[in-house]
């Protein structure tokens, strides 16, 4: 496995790069902007950087194109594009609007991504979809032909289908364990490369891994990873994975405690069972250890701290960590 980071600072990329860090990526939030926080990761050397990711249908396939041009003068040739839907609730609450047939809509958004980044100077851009209709004439020389990675965060079989037709590959949730990327991400994968006649290995299978590393207090970091992975778990989309686990009875433990106010308890519910398929962390043993363990990482995979009622020192800490580890473990 590649390793990479989400983004953690200029100073802390730089000592990430030189231990072998080969890609930053950027999440996205009401605080968080995952453009933003791209053109500070183009003041890293030679590591790929990209959002990963950026809720996809809060933005036009146009304002997603130019901020991937932008990027690309700021880090040439480095640049990836990672792509969110985000749940129903967001897109109709947050972000005010339609995110119906959310598969078929990225699916057509990645398609016109695609153009606005492929065409050439003095070329008009046009695309007729069930969602965008574009007829963009684009009369001055800001255009040519430029090749990014465009990668979806997808889950479900449906979404995964819309990868291997449409997209350059995935990037995986922290929640995927092995036998979700063997028995789920693997088959929808090629089925959607089936349909359009693609290579389903040319297709990336990156992704988020939660590491919370800690040598001096490996309980505490154990607890937070439990932390991470219990409120990923409070979300309904992610069923699907827990059905395959058979781990419905604590998912349902894990929603009532969410529900009655108590979220530093939701940990409680988390057995050793569901952090070792999901997680790396304790102290520098034992997360070898679960490294060690898993068989299906993801090929380029970003480690990342658990955020959920953690704090920003907390969480740079784990940055810290991570990199120590992974220079010692990953190369």
């Amino acid at each position: 496995m590649r390793w990479g980071l989400p983004w953690p600072g200029a100073e802390s990329a730089a000592q990430a790069e030189a231990a072998g860090a080969a890609a930053f990526c950027s999440g996205e939030f009401a605080d968080l902007n995952g453009y933003i926080t791209c053109a500070e990761m183009a003041s890293t050397k030679s590591a790929a950087i990209g959002p990963g990711i950026v809720y996809a249908f809060a933005r036009s396939p146009f304002v997603h194109a130019s901020s991937v041009r932008h990027l690309d003068k700021l880090a040439p040739g480095r640049v990836f594009l990672g792509l969110g839907a985000g749940t129903p609730r967001m897109n109709r609450d947050w972000f005010g609007v339609d995110a119906g047939r959310p598969a078929r809509r990225m699916a057509e958004l990645v398609e016109v991504i695609r153009a606005f980044l492929h065409a050439e100077n003095g070329e008009r851009i046009e695309y007729s979809g069930e969602f965008y209709s574009i007829r963009a004439d684009i009369l001055a020389p800001v255009l040519g032909r430029l090749e990014v990675p465009i990668l979806i965060g997808a889950f479900n079989r449906r979404m995964l289908h819309t990868v291997g037709a449409t997209a350059d590959g995935v990037l995986g949730h922290g929640l995927f364990t092995d036998r979700w990327w063997t028995e789920v991400v693997d088959p929808a994968l090629a089925a959607g490369a089936a349909e359009r006649g693609r290579d389903p290995q040319s297709l990336k299978r990156w992704g988020w891994v939660i590491t919370a590393i800690d040598d001096a207090d490996p309980q505490r970091a154990i607890r937070e990873a439990k932390l991470q992975v219990a409120f990923y778990l409070t979300v309904r989309t992610y069923d699907s994975l827990v059905e395959l686990h058979g781990w419905q009875d604590q998912v349902a433990a894990i929603r009532e405690t969410f529900r009655s106010k108590r979220p530093d308890r939701i940990a409680e519910h988390v057995t050793d069972e569901m952090l070792w398929a999901c997680a790396v962390c304790g102290d520098s043993a034992q997360a070898a250890e679960m490294l060690a363990g898993r068989t299906r990482l993801p090929e380029t995979g970003f480690l990342a701290p658990p955020s959920f009622l953690v704090g920003n020192r907390r969480r740079a800490e784990y940055h810290a960590a991570a990199i120590r580890f992974a220079a010692d473990r990953l190369g």
